[in-house]
C-alpha cells in the first residue's frame, strides 16, 4: 500500500516526476528480481525508455506504474532465459546441494536472497510483489498480466518450493 501513497503523490502526466520520485523504489524491485546493481539499472532504464512514448495512453488509463514494473519483470526474464538457469560455481565438488547454516557473516536476508533467487523468475517476481512490494493479489495480476487466481497459484507455489528448500537443510538432531 505504500507504494500507491507515493505514486498518488506524483503528477502521473509529468513523466520527470514521476522518474524523479520512483526511479529509487523501481531500482530496488529491479535488484530483488534480478540480483544484480548494473543488471537493476539497465532493467529500470529500458522499462522508463518503453513507457515513455506511451506515458499518456497509460496515465489515462491509470495503468503506468503496473506498466512500468510489468517491463522490469519482463525485460529479467527475458535476460535469465536469454543466460539459462546455470550459475557458475567455483568447485563443484564441494557442493551437496543443502543449505549451509548460517556463519561467517551470512544473515537471514542473505539466505533468503539465496532462496528467492533460485526461483523461476515469474514466481520470484510474485513473492517480490506480494512480501516486499506489499500488493494484493489483484494487483500483482495486473503487473504480471495474468489472472488473479494465477498471481495466487504462483505466490503459493514459490512459498511451498521455499519451505521444501528450508526443511531439507535443516540437520534432524
Amino acid at each position: 500500500m505504500r507504494a500507491e501513497v507515493i505514486v498518488s503523490a506524483v503528477r502521473p502526466d509529468d513523466f520527470a516526476s514521476y522518474v524523479a520520485v520512483r526511479s529509487h523504489a523501481l531500482q530496488r524491485f529491479a535488484y530483488l528480481m534480478s540480483g544484480d546493481a548494473a543488471e537493476s539499472a539497465d532493467l529500470v532504464q529500458e522499462a522508463l525508455a518503453r513507457a515513455y512514448p506511451r506515458w499518456r495512453g497509460l496515465v489515462k488509463r491509470g495503468t503506468h506504474d503496473a506498466y512500468v514494473k510489468r517491463s522490469i519483470v519482463n525485460g529479467s526474464i527475458d535476460r535469465w532465459r536469454k543466460l539459462g538457469r546455470v550459475v557458475p560455481v567455483a568447485d563443484v565438488s564441494e557442493y551437496d546441494g543443502r543449505t549451509a547454516p548460517a556463519v561467517d557473516g551470512t544473515t537471514d536476508a542473505d539466505e533468503a536472497w539465496r532462496l528467492c533467487a533460485e526461483l523461476p523468475p515469474v514466481q520470484r517476481a510474485a513473492v517480490v510483489l506480494r512480501f516486499h512490494e506489499d500488493l494484493a493479489f489483484a494487483q500483482i495480476a495486473e503487473v504480471l498480466d495474468c489472472a488473479e487466481a494465477t498471481a495466487r497459484s504462483h505466490v503459493h507455489r514459490a512459498l511451498a518450493s521455499l519451505r521444501g528448500r528450508l526443511t531439507t537443510g535443516v540437520d534432524d538432531d
